[in-house]
């Protein structure tokens, strides 16, 4: 009877048990669509609130909503079964980001105040997510201590911002964020052989590649909320739609042909740090889509906002892909040309940012047109590139 109800309730995967391959499943599909509602209620309000406190706030909310999906997809990976306890740690985290997202709609006078509250829960409910672990597996007690220590702490940080002045408040929440992110590196410099064996699973950077695809979908729904209210819609608002969605379309297409089908390098520091580099990747792709409607409505003028926030998603968004191959095993004969790319992708940003800051009176089309070239430009090399290297692979094979 005790097997059986083991069996039903489902007690979490030991930590040494690791699949080599592991199909994602339906339930963090669904537990992914909630995570981006509270990622696009977040990027609404920087759009509502576009200053350099807005765009501060906007950073530290992004952090924590990622974090909090980060160790909750880490956690299915690691200790994630078919059992009834699995789905239902799955639903309560759902439960605590719905209402995060649910907050982030409140009026501005309550909306500090609520969002601290359902940030308090999520952060008690991961905190008991690592620490129930102990309970199961011996092996993992050791190194969930850091967490339990540090969350709750920075539980504790949170709760008492609620009641600290104003000016402060900011302050004990960025603290409580670093706290945060700090165990996974206490860990395993306390645990330094366990550090080498550790890598982010295939299954992991599958997971950061389907978020990153959804945020996708959001950049998309951003092009189609510019004209659906409009009463007329003309040929050169179609045209820039079309170019709109290109844009997004040579985004996906530049990222997906460095990220897809790569694992990460070996060890542990690798993988958290590629992990870390998604904050700013996906954060940069949920600003550009959120600016669109703005830089389609806004005309051209010396200080137009919605461009130089739309320029700087894309431009930061380049430059973190960049940055995230170079934690990406690629074949050998591919080492050279991704140097080249890295170099191409940063100073294609920097031609976006130029011409938005430099040409802030460059007409609507000309301007989108501009940005999709310098796109296109980028994804003529990388396929060129491809090309070419499967080509001597196959003279040398042949």
């Amino acid at each position: 009877m005790a097997i059986h109800n083991s069996i039903w309730w489902g007690a979490p995967k030991k930590f040494t048990t690791r699949a080599a391959e592991r199909k994602i499943s339906w339930l963090e599909l669904f537990y992914d669509l909630v995570y981006v509602i509270v990622i696009s209620r977040t990027t609404q309000l920087l759009v509502q609130h576009t200053s350099v406190v807005g765009f501060i706030d906007y950073l530290y909310m992004f952090a924590i909503i990622f974090w909090g999906w980060y160790n909750g997809s880490q956690y299915y990976d690691l200790h994630g079964t078919p059992g009834v306890r699995t789905r239902f740690m799955t639903l309560w985290q759902m439960v605590a980001v719905a209402a995060l997202a649910v907050t982030l709609g409140s009026q501005p006078d309550k909306l500090i105040f609520r969002s601290t509250i359902s940030l308090a829960f999520l952060q008690l409910f991961i905190t008991y997510l690592w620490w129930s672990v102990g309970i199961y597996d011996k092996e993992h007690r050791k190194l969930n201590v850091p967490y339990t220590v540090c969350y709750l702490i920075s539980l504790a940080l949170i709760i008492c911002s609620l009641f600290a002045p104003a000016t402060e408040k900011r302050v004990i929440l960025w603290l409580a964020l670093l706290l945060n992110y700090l165990p996974p590196f206490l860990a395993f410099r306390r645990y330094p052989e366990r550090a080498n064996d550790f890598s982010l699973s295939s299954s992991m950077v599958e997971r950061l590649g389907l978020m990153v695809i959804i945020v996708f979908g959001e950049a998309i729904l951003g092009v189609i909320n510019c004209i659906g209210p409009l009463d007329e819609i003309s040929p050169q608002v179609w045209l820039c739609f079309g170019l709109g969605i290109l844009i997004t379309f040579a985004l996906w297409w530049i990222f997906f042909a460095l990220i897809a089908d790569r694992e990460s390098k070996p060890g542990y520091a690798a993988g958290m740090t590629m992990s870390v580099i998604y904050i700013p990747l996906i954060a940069s792709l949920g600003i550009a889509g959120a600016y669109f409607p703005g830089v389609m409505h806004q005309p051209a003028s010396a200080l137009n906002v919605p461009r130089g926030m739309y320029a700087t998603g894309i431009s930061f968004f380049l430059l973190s892909t960049s940055a995230l191959s170079c934690f990406l095993e690629y074949p050998a004969e591919y080492h050279g040309a991704r140097k080249l790319l890295r170099v191409l992708l940063f100073i294609t940003g920097a031609i976006i940012l130029g011409i938005t800051l430099l040409l802030p009176w460059l007409p609507l089309i000309a301007y989108l047109l501009g940005i999709f070239v310098a796109l296109l430009f980028v994804i003529v090399i990388i396929t060129n590139t491809w090309v070419r290297v499967e080509k001597n692979k196959a003279d040398e094979n042949g």
